[in-house]
C-alpha cells in the first residue's frame, strides 16, 4: 500500500514523502480500513522529530485518527460488517491507504457527517472528554479554563464545557482573531483572554468574583504553571495534555497545593491501555457522539476543520500546523 513515510526515520518536514509500506495484518478482533481520511496532531510532529516513542505493537506510520469505509474482517468481528462507513483512532498508522485497528476503536460514521468532519473527531473530542469529565470531573455551575483554546482539543473542550453547563467557560489564545472567534462561535467561550497581553490569572479572578476555576486543561506547561496555581479554586482540577512553553518550573510554592487541596493529572491518551481507550471511547459514544454536528450542522456541539489538504500535500499541512495560525483541525483526505 501507499502511505507518508519519513525519510530516515526521523527528521524535518521535508523528509515527509509518499512512499510504498507493507499493508498490515488482521489479528482476531481487529477490523482492517479503507482511508477515506485523517486529522493531524501536533503529536506527529514530535514523531516525526524522534521526540514522540511509538506505543508497543503500534504502526511506525504517522497519524492516530481517520476515517474510511470497512475493507477486511478479523476473526471475532460482531459490531460491523465489510464497506460499513467508520471513524476511530488508532496508536498509529493513519497516514495511510489502510489501517488495521480493533473493533472496540471504531465507531459508526453517522451519515451528516462528512468524511474530513470525522476524520477530525477522534483524538480531539476523546482526548476533551477524558481531560474535562474523566479526569476534571466538571458539574454543572463550575468555572472551567481552557488554554489555547483555538486548537482542536481545546475547541472541543470549549464547547463540550458550555453543553455540560458550565458556568463560566474562559479561553486563552495568542491573538484577537482567536480570541473574537472562539467567543463568537455556538457554544464558545464565555470569557477570552489573551495570555500574552493579559495576566490571565487575575483576568479569572475577575471574571470569577475571586472564586477561581475548578478545572483546567493546560497545554502550555512551564510558562502558565504558577499562574494556573493561583487561577485554581479551592478543591481545583487540572489536567495536563502538553507541555508546548517546556516542563521544567523553578520556584514553586508547593502550599497553594496542600491548601487549596488542589489534584493535577497528567494525560497521554495514546500511551492508553487498548481497554481503557475501548472504555472510553464507549462513555464518549453514549455521552457525546449524537450531540455533534458538522460545522454547518445544527447540533450543539460542531466541528471545525481549518483546512483540508490532499496527502500528496503532508509538508503544507505539516509547515502549517507547526506555524500556530490555525483555527480548529487540519485534515488531510487520500486520494
Amino acid at each position: 500500500m501507499l502511505a507518508i513515510l519519513v525519510k530516515d526515520g526521523k527528521g524535518p518536514i521535508e523528509n515527509l514523502h509518499l512512499g510504498e509500506f507493507p499493508e498490515p495484518e488482521l489479528k482476531y478482533g481487529q477490523v482492517m480500513v479503507k482511508i477515506k481520511a485523517f486529522g493531524l496532531n501536533r503529536m506527529d510532529i514530535l514523531q516525526r522529530k524522534g521526540n514522540y516513542p511509538v506505543p508497543p505493537g503500534a504502526s511506525e506510520v504517522l497519524g492516530v485518527e481517520f476515517s474510511g469505509t470497512v475493507s477486511k474482517l478479523g476473526e471475532g468481528i460482531t459490531k460491523f460488517k465489510v464497506n460499513d462507513e467508520v471513524f476511530g483512532i488508532a496508536g498509529g498508522g493513519a497516514y495511510a491507504q489502510y489501517i488495521v485497528v480493533y473493533e472496540t476503536h471504531l465507531l459508526p460514521k453517522p451519515s451528516h457527517l462528512s468524511w474530513t468532519d470525522a476524520a477530525s473527531i477522534p483524538e480531539v473530542f476523546l482526548t476533551a472528554y477524558q481531560a474535562l469529565v474523566v479526569y476534571g470531573e466538571m458539574k454543572e455551575g463550575e468555572n472551567v479554563l481552557v488554554h489555547a483554546s483555538a486548537s482542536g482539543v481545546g475547541i472541543a473542550a470549549v464547547q463540550l464545557a458550555r453543553v455540560r453547563g458550565a458556568k463560566a467557560v474562559i479561553s486563552t489564545a495568542s491573538t484577537k482573531e482567536k480570541l473574537d472567534w472562539l467567543v463568537n462561535i455556538p457554544n464558545g467561550a464565555t470569557n477570552v483572554v489573551n495570555y500574552k497581553t493579559q495576566d490571565f490569572a487575575q483576568e479569572v479572578k475577575k471574571i470569577t468574583g475571586n472564586k477561581g476555576v475548578d478545572v483546567i486543561i493546560d497545554f502550555v506547561g512551564q510558562s502558565h504553571w504558577n499562574k494556573n496555581i493561583e487561577s485554581m479554586a479551592m478543591d481545583g482540577r487540572m489536567t495536563m495534555l502538553a507541555l508546548l512553553s517546556g516542563n521544567k518550573v523553578s520556584e514553586f510554592e508547593l502550599s497553594a497545593l496542600l491548601y487549596k487541596r488542589l489534584r493535577i493529572q497528567g494525560s497521554t491518551l495514546r500511551s492508553r491501555t487498548v481497554d481503557y481507550q475501548a472504555d472510553l471511547i464507549k462513555r464518549f459514544t453514549n455521552d457525546v457522539l449524537g450531540l455533534i454536528s458538522g460545522q454547518d450542522g445544527e447540533g450543539p456541539i460542531k466541528t471545525y476543520v481549518h483546512k483540508v489538504y490532499s496527502w500528496k500535500q503532508i509538508q503544507d499541512a505539516h509547515r502549517d500546523m507547526e506555524g500556530n495560525q490555525t483555527i480548529g483541525k487540519l485534515v488531510a483526505v487520500v486520494d
